[in-house]
């Protein structure tokens, strides 16, 4: 009997462990689809969130949600204000040390802001550095008002810039990010800006790397927290407002590879941050190591073509004779290493007579129409001045040029605007131009 006993008991316990042991991986299982199912709801709850994966050097989307859907941009909106201040920069209508003198607009501005009061001013060095630390509005809404007349100027160039680049579902309000209506953009649109500010411009993009600004008595901390904690993150942006959620566009290098990651609409700027983080580490080793190429429009001038330099000259007058007059803070912000070029000033000339001698070596760039061949070169110029009388907007961007080849033993002239971003917006031009009765040709430089 007892080794009945024994058999029996036995072969129970055996019974019991087999069933304790499927309802543990049942369970494990159920709690496994649990977790995805909660975690895709939670997904579905938030209906502002996107992200964006690109590789820097071939273009690759590696990662993509609702990377094309638009988002509120919140102070992601700074990375095109300084693509602009850059842009001045680089032109010679500005210069680091020139004034920005605190507008009345900008003083009314909500925070984030330095503050400074109207009539007050700051270099645009220190200008850079409060938008890409502290993101100061004021000091952004300011920078419109005296680059182009306005802010609501300022936003418009913003908006031809960003088709420029290629940013097809980008649209700006103001200089500072605050949410207003029609002011919106994509995560795939902020990683073309994100790209473009690395690639046009190089030495100016070390800025997005400062980590302290010093102003006065005060130490503004930049607001991208990843900066110096995640490795390979040299930038770029954060942003902020309750429209738009929390967002982040980071710059990555490490190695050969490089990527430009975008999340918007995060719960938290600690989820925020926790979600680059993830996607950073799970795509930049799927990036490529090959040499990079050019994957955004070339650089050209965003202002339109009739704005004349005079114009911003009276502006620098206006503001060193404000800032003469009233105590400026001084420049003590966090030096940054700077390769500078010099700049030659321009004067204000006639751009369509300037553009019939433009070299050969200009016209390889970008996308061009043509709209006429004469055998008279004023004739050609003539063409050129009617279809930008009749579309100044359309043509604000576009180079007027001429190009002389001989055909037959003759001589012709080929009337030209080039600088477009793409085949798509040349074609768009033509399609208008020929509506007009233009003869018009889309052509690849």
């Amino acid at each position: 009997m007892r080794t009945v006993f024994g058999s029996t008991r036995t072969l129970s316990v055996g019974v019991f462990f087999s069933f304790f042991l499927s309802l543990v991986v049942i369970s494990s299982f159920q709690l496994g689809a649990m977790s995805q199912a909660e975690a895709k709801k939670r997904g579905s709850h938030n209906p502002r969130y996107a992200a964006y994966v690109i590789d820097a050097k071939t273009g690759k989307v590696l990662f993509s949600r609702n990377a094309h859907a638009r988002r509120y941009p919140a102070s992601l909106t700074k990375m095109m204000t300084l693509y602009l201040v850059f842009e001045d920069l680089k032109s010679g209508r500005i210069k680091l040390n020139s004034r920005l003198v605190m507008s009345k607009a900008g003083w009314r501005r909500e925070p984030s802001k330095l503050g400074l009061r109207p009539g007050q001013s700051i270099s645009m060095k220190q200008a850079i550095y409060s938008l890409v630390t502290k993101s100061a509005n004021d000091v952004a809404t300011a920078l419109g008002d005296q680059l182009s007349g306005s802010e609501a100027k300022f936003a418009k160039r913003m908006t031809r810039k960003a088709r420029q680049l290629g940013m097809k579902n980008t649209t700006f309000k103001n200089a500072n990010g605050l949410t207003a209506r029609g002011q919106t953009t994509t995560a795939a649109d902020m990683a073309k800006l994100g790209l473009a500010l690395r690639e046009h411009f190089p030495r100016r993009y070390k800025y997005f790397q400062t980590r302290v600004f010093k102003f006065g008595k005060r130490r503004y901390s930049n607001h991208n927290r990843l900066l110096g904690k995640v490795r390979g993150v040299d930038g770029i942006k954060t942003g902020y407002t309750r429209a738009s959620g929390y967002n982040l566009v980071s710059s990555v290098s490490s190695g050969d590879r490089r990527i430009v990651a975008v999340v918007m609409g995060g719960r938290s700027g600690k989820s925020r941050n926790a979600h680059m983080t993830k996607l950073i580490r799970q795509f930049l080793p799927k990036a490529s190591r090959r040499k990079a190429r050019r994957l955004v429009a070339s650089y050209r001038s965003s202002r339109k073509a009739n704005v004349k330099t005079a114009s911003v000259a009276v502006q620098k007058a206006t503001s060193v004779a404000v800032a003469s007059k009233l105590k400026s803070l001084p420049d003590t912000s966090t030096p940054t290493p700077q390769l500078r070029r010099p700049t030659v000033k321009k004067p204000a000339v006639d751009h369509t007579k300037t553009a019939s001698v433009t070299p050969r070596k200009a016209v390889r760039s970008g996308w061009q129409i043509q709209i006429t061949a004469s055998d008279d070169r004023s004739k050609a110029m003539k063409m050129l001045k009617k279809a930008r009388s009749k579309n100044r907007q359309l043509l604000a961007d576009a180079a007027p040029m001429t190009q002389m080849i001989v055909k037959n033993g003759t001589k012709l002239y080929r009337g030209r605007f080039t600088g477009f971003s793409s085949k798509a917006s040349a074609r768009r031009a033509c399609k208008i131009l020929k509506k007009q009765r233009f003869a018009c040709l889309a052509l690849s430089g």
